[in-house]
């Protein structure tokens, strides 16, 4: 609670020394961050949780899973400001808005498919059953593909190479750890259903990954 409380005074700060007039001149970094403030709203609301009681602890946990996060959204406009100085080209702005927009629209689709589509009746009580429709059809985990592509559209919005590569490695394997943990609990709560499953489909990119 300390720790999100010193975050809002930061923000205020920040908001006292005009940052809305940085916004107004970068529209492309306003609408990503406000793009991506909408999706993380949404999710809550849609979102299904897997495994041990998501409350326990949920408060520490989310802020330590946050951390990389921060650091992400910290580097490259570190990296812009006293590594390069200017500003990107408007157009690479532009293109890493497009690659967040299609990021979120695919990780959002995919929690509303996976909501919709993970319930059935069978002998007039509800079931889970594993998903295998929609997004999910052509890959395993479309949400964290989705999320995947919105986080490192955000040091390309900047023009910030190093922060850039730098982010698809370690997002890469920040998501490759989180992956390996759901899906034991889904082999946990499927068996060999979802071992086929993983056996006919690629995690989160097509032939690629």
């Amino acid at each position: 609670e300390l720790l999100i409380f010193l975050v809002a005074v930061v923000g205020a700060v920040a908001l006292g020394l005009a940052i809305t007039g940085y916004f107004t001149a970068h529209t492309y970094i306003a609408a990503y961050l406000l793009a991506y403030a909408g999706f993380r709203c949404a999710d809550l609301l849609v979102r299904e949780e897997y495994g041990p009681d998501p409350t326990r602890d949920a408060l520490a946990r989310r802020i330590a899973d946050q951390a990389p996060l921060l650091l992400l959204f910290f580097a490259a406009p570190f990296e812009r400001t006293y590594l390069y100085g200017g500003e990107a080209p408007r157009w690479v702005s532009g293109l890493a808005l497009a690659l967040e927009l299609t990021g979120l629209w695919l990780a959002l689709g995919a929690r509303i498919q996976l909501g919709f589509f993970s319930w059935e009746k069978h002998n007039g009580v509800d079931k889970r059953v594993l998903v295998r429709r929609g997004f999910y059809r052509f890959i395993r985990h479309p949400v964290y593909a989705g999320i995947y592509l919105a986080l490192i559209a955000w040091p390309i919005a900047y023009g910030a190479p190093i922060s850039a590569l730098l982010s698809v490695i370690i997002v890469a394997m920040v998501t490759n750890y989180l992956i390996k943990q759901e899906e034991k609990l889904l082999i946990d709560l499927y068996g060999d259903e979802y071992r086929q499953y993983q056996d006919e489909s690629d995690a989160m990119f097509p032939n690629l990954w």
